[in-house]
């Protein structure tokens, strides 16, 4: 236990001036992306729109964190987070990402807006130690429900310790 974050294939980089940015909508289904998020995935533009934003879910992502991520824009606030992505050939992809609502002029929600930057070598230091004690916790469970269960007690422990929100956290890193 306490080891790091497995994730297999080769690394994927961007340039730290570029960023990843989608829109979808309130289902998650994507709407928009732009070209910097169409050559990192490897997918081509046509197979992203209309296509659930999870397309790009790497399996070595805790799923605590998506749901921690989805809890907290369903709040209608924003979020930072640490996420890897998969590329369309396997390869993945670190990014810190900046996800929000999108609202329509009556304040409603009509979907979400994410930026994402290439990620820190210095902050994926802490986040992979930390996701991998995650995705222990997640696989330990008996079925998929209490995985995440345990892996959301097992965050909101360790982040209590630290006396930190997750994005707190993520945003000292």
């Amino acid at each position: 236990m306490g080891g790091d974050l497995v994730v297999p294939g080769r690394e994927v980089t961007f340039a730290d001036n570029e960023l990843i940015v989608s829109k979808t909508d309130l289902q998650g289904r994507i709407t928009y992306c732009n070209d910097v998020f169409v050559r990192v995935s490897g997918y081509r533009e046509a197979e992203l729109l209309g296509k659930p934003h999870n397309v790009i879910r790497h399996a070595a992502m805790p799923r605590t964190i998506f749901r921690l991520l989805w809890e907290t824009i369903g709040r209608g606030e924003e979020i930072f987070a640490y996420v890897v992505n998969r590329c369309k050939n396997g390869d993945h992809y670190w990014v810190l990402a900046h996800v929000t609502p999108d609202w329509a002029a009556d304040g409603s929600p009509i979907g979400y807006h994410s930026n994402r930057r290439v990620a820190r070598r210095e902050a994926l230091a802490a986040i992979r130690p930390l996701y991998a004690r995650l995705a222990e916790a997640e696989a330990g469970a008996a079925d998929r429900k209490a995985g995440l269960e345990a892996g959301g007690a097992l965050l909101e422990s360790i982040l209590a310790e630290k006396g930190k929100s997750y994005e707190q956290f993520v945003l000292e890193l």
